[in-house]
């Protein structure tokens, strides 16, 4: 039962950091930092 907790915890806050980079990135892009064709790896 633990172990499921800790899987949905690490679900969740890798999912929302995952969002925080695709923001941070669209951002970086409008402010002519990033280049519009970047790509990332």
């Amino acid at each position: 039962m633990e172990t499921d907790v800790w899987g949905i915890l690490g679900f969740v806050f890798g999912l929302i950091a995952f969002i925080r980079v695709q923001k941070l990135t669209s951002k970086l892009k409008e402010k002519g930092i990033l280049e519009e064709n970047y790509k990332e790896d």
